[in-house]
């Protein structure tokens, strides 16, 4: 399962590895189409290889704004505490997968 952050954990949670962010909201359609991929992943992948997080944007507008999320989904990829990819819209596994491969 996705771990779920907050504007206050956010950095302590995402400053090591490959992380996954996805920006999210309840309300989202794309987003809830979303969400049971990110969860297939979580149980493919080890958090050694992608740890995926989740950030609900109503809840946590502080971190959504730094990172200039203007739609939602929003994949953030971060690497070691650098964001090194961000791409919008509901993706596939496979597509995540070849982004994630990308960046290892």
């Amino acid at each position: 399962m996705a771990h779920i952050v907050t504007d206050a954990t956010f950095e302590a949670e995402t400053s090591k590895g490959l992380v996954l962010v996805d920006f999210w909201a309840t309300w989202c359609g794309p987003c809830l189409m979303q969400a049971p991929i990110l969860d297939q992943l979580s149980e493919e992948l080890s958090e050694d290889e992608l740890k995926i997080v989740k950030i609900d944007v109503d809840q946590n507008p502080a971190t959504a704004q730094k990172f200039g999320i203007m739609s939602i989904p929003t994949l953030l990829f971060k690497k070691d505490g650098q964001v090194v990819k961000q791409v919008a819209g509901v993706h596939t596994k496979e597509q995540i997968k070849a982004i994630v491969a990308e960046l290892s």
